[in-house]
């Protein structure tokens, strides 16, 4: 499993959590007296979400068209809970994210499975942050060629992921630097090992070991579901024998996200994002074609690029529906830009506010793409 799709499943493990708190609450949550607004009588878990500490049993839910719908369940332990954190955001003026350790473990309906331990840190008054993971991993993927345009070829990648970073913050800024080191030792064995033949000189190797450095900024005025401000990411990976890689690579991704409220009740949203890739990389970590409605992995080669924009509108103080479109393209082992394999995805949802004190809206995608549809459980923004 690649850093990319490693960090877009950690991610996306975090938005299950949430997920799980508001579908599985715990017994006492029946008397829905504790779980209602002051304000507007609606059901509203800010108090229970803002106060939950100490060890926590979440369900995860995998709705990924790649690998199939699956399950798996997580321990998940908040050294300290979100209102706590926020006590103390009075005293700085600044909110960090409560120190967390989970360990987890999934499965899914085409056979994939994981298991992991992670967790996130900050220390120092809020100028330094660890977060991490390693995972045992066992993905059953489909390789379509670089371009992403020939009859698929199923694989399976078996073994171990390890993502670790540090993050500084710059003074009181909202702009962070993070050095990384990502280590993948991971064997590829295609169901039909002749079959690979037909996509050339696939690069196989089992170790990628990446050094890289990343510059954040992020102004935006909730982490969860945002309504103004942008964050703003280059991220930088460099892949050598030197530290313990089988071939020498780069990987690089810089991405933009912002929102714009235009109107009291409408949010607009854009999003560019593109990835490189150079040198010899393994077949299954070239860049792919992240939208709603595209499997992961679905479109891969040496350039991607996507651009997206979605459009909220708050049809009332807590049911919201949301449009959205983009499209995304792959290119450069073979092809030019305008040659390259191209998607355009688009789809409806909706969502609803949850938590008002905390601004964190869930709901349901239904996604369309020019090769596939899928359903996603949404927590907070769809963009990672």
């Amino acid at each position: 499993m690649p850093p990319s799709l490693l960090s877009s499943a950690r991610l996306r493990f975090l938005a299950a959590l949430l997920l799980a708190s508001v579908l599985a609450p715990p017994a006492h949550a029946l008397d829905l007296d504790g779980f209602r607004d002051p304000d507007d009588g609606a059901i509203d878990l800010s108090d229970w979400l803002l106060e939950r500490k100490g060890f926590l049993p979440v369900p995860i839910v995998i709705t990924e068209p790649a690998v199939g719908f699956g399950a798996g369940l997580a321990a998940v332990f908040f050294r300290e809970s979100i209102g706590e954190a926020s006590a103390k955001a009075r005293e700085s003026g600044r909110l960090d994210p409560p120190d967390m350790f989970m360990l987890a473990g999934a499965g899914t309906e085409n056979g994939t499975w994981l298991a992991a331990t992670g967790g996130m840190v900050t220390f120092g008054e809020g100028r330094y942050r660890w977060r991490g993971g390693v995972a045992r991993v066992s993905p059953n993927l489909d390789f379509y060629g670089v371009g992403g345009e020939l009859r698929p070829v199923g694989y399976n990648l078996d073994g171990w992921v390890s993502s670790q970073q540090g993050m500084m913050r710059l003074g009181s800024s909202d702009v962070w630097i993070a050095a990384r080191w990502n280590y993948l030792d991971l064997k590829s064995r295609f169901d039909v090992e002749s079959d690979a033949a037909r996509f050339g000189d696939l690069v196989r190797t089992d170790k990628a070991s990446g050094l890289g450095l990343s510059l954040e900024i992020d102004t935006r005025d909730n982490i969860f579901t945002p309504s103004r401000g942008w964050n703003g990411v280059l991220d930088l990976t460099w892949y050598d024998p030197d530290w313990g890689s089988d071939t020498r690579f780069q990987s690089h991704r810089a991405y933009a996200f912002a929102y714009w409220p235009v109107a009291p009740s409408l949010v607009l949203g854009a999003r560019l994002d593109a990835r490189v890739a150079d040198g010899k990389v393994p077949f299954y970590m070239l860049p792919f074609v992240e939208l709603r409605g595209v499997p992961a992995l679905r479109l891969q080669d040496r350039r991607t690029a996507v651009a997206e924009t979605e459009l909220r509108w708050n049809v009332t103080s807590r049911w919201a529906a949301v449009g959205f479109i983009g499209t995304g393209r792959a290119w450069g082992t073979e092809t030019s830009f305008s040659e390259g394999a191209e998607s355009v995805a688009g789809g409806v949802g909706f969502r609803y506010l949850i938590a008002r004190r905390l601004g964190l809206y869930v709901g349901v995608d239904v996604a369309r793409s020019t090769q596939d549809s899928a359903i996603y459980l949404q927590v907070g923004s769809a963009w990672r």
